[in-house]
């Protein structure tokens, strides 16, 4: 391909300056490979809140367990 060929032409109607401006900016947008979201960082006051241990499960002594201090 040359420098002088275009990458794409239209084969039906008469678009406009406007028209084409908008069509080469959805190709470039589609074209460009997604980046993946930067993880967000846990501040320790929200780890605080989140709990350590599983919470006791159903068994012998399950009911004892729940009212002990964690």
């Amino acid at each position: 391909m040359s420098a002088e060929e275009p990458l794409f032409r239209v084969v039906r109607g008469v678009p406009t300056a406007d028209e084409l401006a908008a069509l080469v900016g959805a190709i470039v947008v589609r074209s460009r490979p997604a980046a993946a979201p930067a993880p967000v960082a846990t501040t320790a006051w929200a780890r605080s809140a989140r709990p350590t241990v599983a919470a006791p499960s159903a068994g012998p002594g399950a009911w004892r367990a729940s009212g002990l201090p964690r």
